[in-house]
């Protein structure tokens, strides 16, 4: 508590700066997965670059090619004006007609003397306007007027004469670079196969370490480890892998000689507890007789509540359970011990656990209810990725500075609650490594029924 206090202190004397907030806020957004983040960081630096070189290579292309074929064109209107004021002809115009359109590529019409249209809108975004109107400027140095919005694949210019108009049409591609769509067709295509086989790879990279982390997860809950499992991908996705194995035969092998270790001395104990009971029946009856068999008794009971404890039901394999069979199979033992025991359950009945310590684990939380409680309540969960199971009670309840400790080993309550005297101290400690060993966890918390609230929490 003292670490959180001292870190909102610190926070609070140094406020974040505006990159750190930025670096927050942009973390919180970007995806968390590792597939989605490797594509990120394939995509991004690859449409960064493209864009930079397309707006580069583009803006010189356009404006360079344009630029050039716009002075082409106006070279030729030029032409065209000189022999028209060199050459004055009384009669028609047909011949200069047929050679502009024949060797200039350029349909004229030479009409009489009138006033030029209104200019029109430019457009917002026209390198062609800008460039082609600059061009006439600087070589026809004429009145003119020009459209290049009308008809997408012709551009009109008509230049104010002395006496006449000349009105010139010419093909949008004579003086527009009109094939750079082909340069972003190559561009946005590779962009497109590079990134198809970067996907691949990304997914024969990433498989690898999703498997892994399922076998980790199953490990986890006690289940056993996917058949097919073995390690795979890059070297060290393999070395996690093969790191993982080992761990596994290493703590597999540590429980092992951990039970087969407490087995002998239980089965030895069991023995000299044996030998004492018929030593005892051969000495009579008599109240100091009495009293050593019921030493006897809760030896071989702390025996047996040490030896399950120290399995921790490990070896049972997983299956699937009706919770709420259980649940009311536990909620009728409860009732036998005196109590008030209502249940609920909603959401999906069957759920993956390993049964018998499922059963352990409700059994002890509600025979610790019933013991020292006279209402009990049970509400079960199954919705979506979690089983949540909530008993409360109205009894005396346990300190909150004591509520971790009760779930350590050989831990009693001596004011709060009255253990009874065959109890071991293990009950909530078995109930804790159970949760625990299917991947979930129990807390403790005040009821609403003025007790204790016990939660589990264990993934379905």
């Amino acid at each position: 508590m003292t670490s959180i206090e001292s870190i909102r202190r610190e926070y609070e004397r140094y406020p974040p700066s505006g990159l750190r907030r930025f670096t927050r806020w942009f973390t919180k957004r970007i995806p968390t997965r590792l597939y989605a983040r490797a594509l990120l960081i394939i995509i991004i630096p690859m449409v960064l670059l493209q864009s930079v070189v397309a707006f580069v290579f583009m803006e010189r292309h356009w404006q360079t090619v344009t630029q050039r074929l716009s002075m082409a064109v106006t070279r030729d209107i030029a032409a065209i004006i000189d022999i028209i004021n060199t050459y004055p002809q009384d009669q028609n115009y047909d011949q200069l007609i047929r050679i502009a359109r024949e060797r200039l590529e350029l349909n004229i019409a030479i009409e009489p003397p009138g006033q030029l249209p209104a200019p029109r809108p430019k457009p917002f975004f026209s390198i062609l306007d800008q460039i082609l109107s600059e061009e006439i400027t600087r070589q026809v140095q004429l009145p003119f007027w020009i459209d290049t919005v009308g008809n997408s694949n012709i551009v009109e210019v008509r230049i104010k004469l002395d006496d006449k108009i000349l009105r010139v049409f010419a093909k949008r591609s004579q003086a527009y670079a009109s094939n750079t769509h082909i340069f972003l067709l190559w561009m946005v295509g590779t962009s497109l196969v590079l990134l198809a086989i970067a996907i691949l790879f990304l997914r024969g990279l990433v498989r690898p370490i999703l498997q892994l982390t399922q076998a980790a997860e199953s490990f986890g809950k006690g289940q056993r480890m996917p058949d097919d499992f073995r390690p795979r991908g890059a070297d060290e996705v393999r070395r996690a892998g093969l790191a993982f194995i080992k761990m596994r035969e290493r703590i597999e092998r540590q429980l092992e000689q951990r039970t087969a270790m407490l087995s002998g001395v239980s089965h030895d104990l069991r023995t000299i507890l044996t030998r004492f009971r018929l030593q005892l029946a051969l000495v009579g009856d008599s109240p100091e007789i009495d009293s050593l068999n019921k030493d006897v008794d809760d030896m071989q009971n702390m025996l047996d509540s040490y030896l399950s404890f120290a399995r921790g039901e490990a070896e049972e394999d997983v299956g699937s359970l009706s919770l709420s069979e259980i649940v009311g199979k536990v909620a009728s033992d409860g009732r036998l011990r005196g109590a008030t025991v209502t249940f609920s359950v909603d959401g999906e009945d069957l759920i993956n656990v390993r049964p018998n310590a499922f059963s352990r684990l409700l059994t002890n939380l509600v025979a610790n209810a019933c013991r020292h409680a006279d209402n009990v309540a049970i509400e079960a969960y199954n919705r979506g990725r979690w089983v949540s199971i909530i008993i409360d009670d109205d009894g005396p309840g346990i300190p909150p500075d004591a509520r971790e400790d009760v779930f350590r080993p050989f831990y009693r309550l001596d004011v709060s609650r009255n253990l009874d005297e065959s109890g071991t101290g293990l009950g909530l400690a078995i109930v804790r490594d159970i949760a625990r060993s299917h991947g979930g966890d129990v807390t403790l918390s005040d009821s609403p029924m003025g007790g204790l609230r016990a939660t589990v929490r264990l993934p379905a």
